[in-house]
């Protein structure tokens, strides 16, 4: 049989199923297999709305996007090169993300009578056998029937034996895509070791896949990409979660805080806590409480006795949280609050994704309540950006907020991890004494950065109560004075906005640092903008692309680097809220971009919009 391989430089693939098909397995594994083989890559997990749709229905798929390079990106791609579709919902679904001439591999099992009526197709009609895909390359498999086929002789029932298909569909993919599958073979091993039936079966379904690819005249041709051109240094695929797990773990050992979590869980937020809580060998505690509030006051106590102490929420219990925020902010202990951002208001989109909070971590709690606000833009990026919350709690001796969204904690990309003697230090003091002239403990006296003292309780001459009622400057007393309220309202502000002083200034991303538009980001449009700036700048366009990680305080230099150039472009998957803070903190006549869809902006759009603008 003569073969031919193809190489490639781009490939957008799109795993789509029920939420009982595997999708999400499926597309984790081929980018783990990515990942070892140096390319870059970039994914969207896309799961239901529903947790229990009805199986078969258009609420019901889960889908999974993968895009792998040769190339540096930033992006999971605008439209898929592959589409995977296990059944008539997701082709449904998912058809109008695919490229004109794209792959379709369709289980035809999916697509019988009852599959089409719950995917709401006229009867009669079924796109497999019209005209409908003519604009596609279509390849139909009966992989259900051929994953009982390879199964025949294991004392499964049929339901058992059905949920090995993905893995039978992703053999296929591995040898279209010339790929090795022992490490998906060692996974499997690791997770079903126990479970010899269930192994076999899936190693089985896997190998079977593969064969069927490679012994089939039908398919002629493989695909092959490159290894990507980046830097030295060892890589894994990380998704943003695990990431900021990391970040935490390592702030925990070079700060030398025991790192304590009280949390609840929540979508997208909970795999923290989960991935949290496999680390114990570094001394971590995680405290799974029975609701948001008992969650943010234990680790209120943990701050108050020495640890370092995070919450992880999303947007609804961010809501709940906030009363024990502002007593968070009025103790002024350092305490980190992560909001894993989804589509709100109420209980909202909770699997989907949206920049949704901005404005509640600003503003959302009752008083005079202002807290540091940090961002991470990408997967990876969740590693620095909550390591240097971190830095700016403890040493600022403050509550600081974290903005995650579910794009970036779901989403993967590789990740250079660093050498633990390449982190920053962070530094932490604790009051062990009193100073020079101090006759006893003043528990608000502060330093030059209007910080004041952590003392831990049972310091012997240390002894002080701390609480939610207005303090007197300096002793901490209870107090009503009109003028001291005031006083205390102002330093709690100044010494937010000090911090200012101890963070780098901004820097733009790509771009010259003057020109026609500035494109000002933040969160997970970073890689959308990073893609399409670098475009228009290789036409030749005086465009440029600053992104921040730093909401609260601004940088110093932010003011200067708008009034570089001629307008400024804020694009946010919310209704403008970051654009709401900019004009009043800058009062630059800044234009929007909004996309409110529960999924992110893609490079296409952000290039109309961009176009538009230099027109």
């Amino acid at each position: 049989m003569n073969r031919k391989q193809e190489v490639l430089s781009d490939v957008v693939i799109k795993f789509a199923g029920d939420s009982g098909d595997g999708m999400q397995l499926t597309g984790s594994q081929f980018t783990n297999n990515t990942a070892m083989m140096g390319i870059d890559l970039a994914t969207f997990p896309d799961f239901p709305a529903e947790i229990r749709a009805p199986i078969g229905t258009l609420p019901g798929v889960s889908g999974y996007q993968l895009r792998f390079s040769s190339d540096r990106i930033f992006t999971p791609g605008d439209e898929c090169d592959v589409l995977v579709a296990m059944n008539a919902a997701a082709l449904k679904t998912n058809l109008k993300g695919l490229k004109k001439g794209g792959k379709i591999i369709a289980n035809t099992d999916g697509f019988d009578g009852k599959n089409l009526r719950l995917a709401n197709y006229p009867d009669g009609v079924n796109p497999l056998e019209d005209d409908s895909l003519a604009n596609y390359e279509l390849i139909k498999m009966d992989v259900t029937r051929m994953t009982r086929e390879a199964l025949k002789d294991i004392t499964m029932g049929t339901k058992e034996k059905d949920r090995a298909k993905n893995m039978f569909v992703l053999g296929f993919l591995y040898w279209m895509y010339n790929r090795d599958m022992e490490n998906t073979v060692q996974f499997l091993t690791e997770k079903f070791g126990k479970k010899a039936e269930i192994l076999e079966s899936n190693v089985r379904a896997l190998r079977a896949g593969y064969n069927f690819a490679d012994t089939t005249e039908t398919f002629t041709t493989t695909y092959k990409v490159e290894k990507a051109k980046m830097d030295h240094g060892v890589y894994r695929s990380i998704m943003g979660n695990q990431a900021l797990a990391y970040g935490l773990i390592a702030a925990s050992q070079k700060s030398g805080l025991p790192l304590f979590l009280g949390s609840y869980p929540i979508t997208p937020a909970s795999d923290i806590l989960h991935e949290l809580s496999r680390h114990k060998a570094f001394g971590i505690k995680t405290f799974q409480a029975e609701d948001e509030i008992a969650a943010i006051t234990s680790s209120i106590g943990a701050a108050y006795g020495g640890s370092l102490a995070v919450t992880t929420t999303s947007g609804p219990g961010m809501a709940l949280k906030a009363e024990a925020m502002g007593l968070a902010m009025m103790l002024e202990i350092p305490l980190l609050i992560i909001d894993v951002q989804r589509g709100g208001p109420s209980t909202g989109l909770p699997t989907k994704t949206e920049q949704s909070d901005l404005l509640q971590a600003y503003y959302g709690r009752n008083g005079e309540c202002p807290m540091p606000v940090i961002s991470a833009s990408t997967p990876s990026d969740c590693f620095d950006a909550v390591y240097e919350a971190v830095r700016i709690a403890v040493q600022h001796m403050t509550p600081v907020i974290f903005l995650s969204d579910g794009y970036i904690a779901n989403g993967a990309e590789p990740w250079k991890f660093p050498a633990g003697n390449d982190l920053p230090p962070i530094e932490v003091t604790f009051k062990t004494q009193l100073g020079h002239g101090e006759s006893t403990f003043l528990p608000y006296l502060r330093d030059e950065k209007l910080v004041r003292p952590w003392a831990l309780p049972g310091t012997a001459g240390l002894e002080h109560r701390i609480g939610g009622l207005e303090k007197q400057n300096i002793t901490g007393n209870i107090s009503y004075e009109p003028e001291n309220h005031q006083l205390m309202v102002k330093i709690r502000q100044e010494k937010v906005d000090k911090i200012a002083d101890y963070i780098p200034e901004q820097k733009i991303d790509n771009g010259p640092e003057k020109g026609k538009i500035l494109v000002l980001g933040w969160g997970s449009t970073y890689g959308a903008i990073k893609s399409a700036i670098n475009e228009l700048l290789a036409e030749g366009h005086q465009v440029s692309h600053a992104h921040l990680r730093y909401l609260r305080p601004f940088p110093k230099n932010l003011g200067n680097i708008l009034k570089n150039f001629e307008h400024v472009l804020i694009p946010e998957i919310n209704n403008g809220q970051l654009i709401k803070i900019i004009r009043d903190v800058y009062f630059v006549d800044a234009k929007p971009y909004n996309k409110i869809m529960g999924v992110p902006i893609t490079k296409g759009e952000m290039i109309l919009k961009i176009r538009e603008m230099l027109d």
